[in-house]
């Protein structure tokens, strides 16, 4: 598996937007495909090779399409500006309990995370798909990562997990799949 190509003749490699749906034998749903549209619309400024953004600033970069294609996006980094999913309900059906997340369809069913530096090296992709597996009436996550930080192959990092996790399939999780994309 590689998430680079050679162009041409020339020795310089390209990075190229990169995804894939775990597990491997499901066929991409609808549902999902505004997600990639909109990263493949804004890879060029966005691709980690050219670009040190941090998660908030790819973010930025994604959400008035992510909005039009009907996502509630974050804004910033107040109470108010965040996107928290239900997690757990106390009495009466009040939330007790929520995780933030990046973005979520409006139906609730997919929910966004775009990592940055940390998404293997503080192994927050972990923490991404538990929260998304907590959440309730989420079906999918989506989670983006740097193809490449520094010296580590993020996204083929993440792959291999995944990969690990859906093949072994001695944890199966509540989701009907997670979308892994490399920018």
């Amino acid at each position: 598996m590689t998430t680079r190509r050679r162009v041409g003749s020339r020795a310089a490699e390209e990075f190229i937007l990169t995804f894939q749906l775990f597990p491997r034998s499901l066929a991409i749903d609808p549902a999902l495909a505004p997600i990639i549209s909109v990263f493949r619309k804004h890879h060029g400024s966005i691709r980690s090779d050219r670009h040190t953004l941090d998660s908030d600033g790819v973010l930025a970069a994604l959400r008035a399409d992510l909005q039009a294609a009907d996502f509630r996006v974050e804004t910033g980094k107040t109470s108010s500006q965040k996107i928290p999913v239900p997690v757990l309900f106390r009495l009466n059906g009040e939330i007790d309990q929520s995780f933030n997340a990046d973005a979520v369809s409006a139906d609730g069913r997919i929910v966004l995370e775009i990592e940055a530096g940390r998404a293997v090296a503080n192994q927050q992709f972990l923490k991404d798909l538990f929260q998304a597996s907590m959440m309730h009436g989420v079906e999918y996550l989506a989670i983006a990562v740097r193809i490449e930080y520094h010296d580590s192959r993020d996204f083929e990092k993440v792959y291999r997990f995944l990969e690990t996790l859906y093949i072994n399939g001695r944890i199966r999780l509540p989701l009907k799949g997670v979308l892994l994309i490399g920018y």
